[in-house]
């Protein structure tokens, strides 16, 4: 595995700051555009000013000028008044969430805007990939969190700002030395919550970076674990595995180091101001703080002030930093793609992941003739290399490949020209005007690296997907657009996932081959070593119940149906790689003897020694050749001999 290379984007490793000055303007714009919601909201909150201010002071006066004055009355009517002042905040409340939504609801609708404007505007330019990959998270998931997350700010922010002014002037008309002793700890509290706010956030991006890069990479080696495996490359891709371990936990013990001074700062903020206030009641006292002034003040803390700033800090420490996280990644500069590769995956260069750009070059029997390459940069960017085969006619002195008559006729088994496919219109090519040509009788190993477009190939040739340009043709006829009958009596296409239906052993065998005789079945059988399952089953006619065969027994009975198939062209799609070593060798070589055309994408080098020829697809240019040929002409091919030989691979 190789590192992933060092972040072009800032907004990775930023402390906010920079996402604060990218937002500011929007925000002033957006928030200008709603004066009217703003003073209604904030005409609404003023009366929970109000409803702050009377909790305190009716308890103060109850206690003052009722209870301890002797006058129960006036204590409860001032008791009254504190619990009408608490009841009134229901209709304050409903009248704040009535205007909320004239913020919150504009929001969604102009993210959404702005990330559809994006994304077709990148579709539209026709960037990397046509589509903006990102889209669908923006308009569902990251619209959401922004619009939950702004409206959750919207309340605690006003409900601290309103609340936090109603208590400290009930506290000031109590008495003034009560704010002498509440206000220190408590800005002491609000101060250092603030100074954590930027090393926060800088350390949730690192670990929301840290923790993306490890799954990212759990994805890739997990799709590509056949060729880690194939290639060796399995102990660097645990070393690159564990090494983001470590990187996430890292980070990960930095945030919760930030997270344990922020949960210092609420219990200062939280816990001190009350303390203070108790041991300054002898102070106080001597002042001339009168007992329910004391009261009064315990419960603006308690009921109004404290709640009110630990909801901000909540509020400001997670969905503050969510906010601007997600606001940057909507409305901020596009992120640049930086996939992490595997080493087996290394050759998705120029052409993006998986393309082609250059035809496959290809063998005339007896010799390879290439053109020569035109000079860098010509065809606009894309490797023009380009050769053409030929198919021996009378007279031609062709050798015989595999023990197989050399007298063939002139019609290719397989043939593409100029084939191009793309998934989608803009998408990056996964084979670009490839060129192919594949004699009767031929065995043909195709190999590179995961999602190269190999088995793409196999199911262009099979006729199951049709070309973007150029055109594919079995033993001479175009495959695209054949009806499925005609495509079965060409071709037979064995794929990894062996299928294999419920019915006797004979059914499956027969399926592609119906007049198969019992004869034949023997020979098949026999041929691909398929006898121990036969006599564990009960012989030809017994039951097969898919579900109790092993992958490599459900492998070995789709090769032996493909065997008894009269059809001259076998395609294996790493048909056997649940076989041990000794049954592919096996199988592979029983299928080449089969009189017909034989095309293998290679699980492991040993197929592509048997093969007469090998292509080799590896993102830029494609190369085909005998062995000794590729390996000395692909440094990829090199690359991944020298692996599965578990050394350097030479040069014969």
């Amino acid at each position: 595995m190789t590192r992933r290379a060092a972040s072009a984007d800032p907004r990775e490793t930023d402390d906010g700051s920079g996402a604060v000055r990218r937002l500011a303007p929007h925000a002033r714009r957006f928030l200008a555009r709603r004066s009217g919601v703003l003073v209604r909201l904030a005409l609404w909150s003023l009366a929970e000013t109000g409803q702050a201010f009377l909790v305190g002071h009716g308890v103060a006066r109850a206690v003052d000028q009722g209870f301890l004055a002797g006058d129960t009355r006036r204590g409860l009517l001032w008791l009254t008044v504190a619990l009408v002042a608490v009841l009134l905040g229901a209709p304050v409340i409903r009248g704040v969430f009535a205007e909320l939504a004239g913020l919150t609801e504009p929001l969604r609708d102009g993210l959404v805007r702005h990330a559809v404007d994006r994304s077709l505007g990148s579709a539209a330019a026709g960037g990397p990939g046509g589509t903006d990959r990102a889209a669908v998270s923006r308009l569902t998931n990251q619209v959401e969190i922004a619009r939950d997350s702004f409206a959750g700010l919207v309340l605690t922010l006003r409900s601290f700002v309103f609340t936090a002014a109603g208590a400290l002037l009930g506290l000031l008309s109590l008495h003034p030395s009560l704010l002498v002793v509440v206000l220190p700890p408590l800005s002491l509290g609000l101060g250092l919550f603030l100074v954590t706010l930027r090393p926060m956030a800088a350390a949730q991006r690192r670990a929301l970076a840290a923790d993306e890069a490890l799954g990212d990479h759990a994805a890739r080696s997990r799709a590509a674990l056949r060729d880690l495996t194939a290639c060796g490359t399995g102990p660097a891709a645990a070393r690159r595995g564990a090494e983001l371990i470590e990187d996430a936990a890292a980070a990960a013990r930095v945030l919760a180091g930030w997270a344990a001074v922020r949960t210092a700062a609420l219990g200062v903020a939280g816990h001190l101001p009350v303390l203070a206030l108790l041991l300054a009641v002898p102070w106080l006292r001597g002042r001339g703080v009168t007992a329910g002034a004391l009261l009064g003040a315990f419960t603006y803390l308690v009921q109004s002030l404290l709640p009110a700033l630990h909801t901000l800090m909540t509020a400001l420490g997670a969905a503050g930093s969510r906010l601007l996280v997600v606001l940057d990644r909507i409305i901020g500069p596009e992120r640049p793609e930086r996939p992490e590769r595997t080493r087996a995956a290394e050759p998705e260069r120029a052409g993006g992941p998986g393309s082609v750009r250059a035809p496959a070059a290809t063998r005339t029997e007896p010799a390879l003739a290439a053109a020569p390459r035109p000079a860098p940069g010509a065809g606009g960017g894309a490797v023009t290399a380009r050769a053409t085969a030929a198919i021996p006619g009378p007279g031609d002195d062709a050798p015989d490949l595999g023990g197989r008559p050399a007298d063939r006729a002139r019609t290719a088994a397989v043939e593409l020209r100029s084939v191009t496919l793309s998934y989608g219109v803009r998408a990056e090519p996964v084979l670009d005007s490839l060129d192919l040509c594949v004699a009767p009788g031929e065995h043909l190993a195709v190999v590179g690296p995961s999602g190269i477009g190999k088995s793409t190939l196999t199911r262009l040739v099979a006729g199951t997907l049709a070309p973007s340009g150029g055109e594919v043709r079995v033993d001479g006829r175009e495959v695209t657009g054949r009806p499925p009958a005609e495509l079965a009596a060409l071709r037979v296409l064995v794929p990894q996932e062996a299928y294999v239906f419920s019915g006797t052993l004979s059914d499956n065998l027969t399926y592609l081959g119906p007049g198969a005789s019992r004869a034949d079945l023997d020979a098949a059988v026999d041929a691909l070593g398929l006898w121990p399952l036969v006599e564990r089953l009960g012989g030809l006619d017994a039951p097969v119940r898919p579900a109790e065969l092993s992958h490599g027994e459900r492998q070995l009975v789709a090769l032996t149906r493909a065997w008894v198939s009269p059809a001259p062209l076998l395609l294996l799609d790493e048909a056997t790689c649940h076989l041990d070593p000794a049954a592919e060798a096996r199988a592979e070589e029983a299928l080449a003897r089969r009189p017909g055309t034989l095309l293998v994408v290679a699980h492991r080098l040993s197929s592509a020694v048997r093969a007469d020829r090998v292509l080799v697809l590896d993102g830029t240019d494609a190369v085909c050749g005998t062995h000794d040929e590729v390996l000395d002409r692909s440094p990829l091919y090199r690359d991944l001999t020298g692996h599965w030989q578990g050394g350097p691979a030479r040069r014969r």
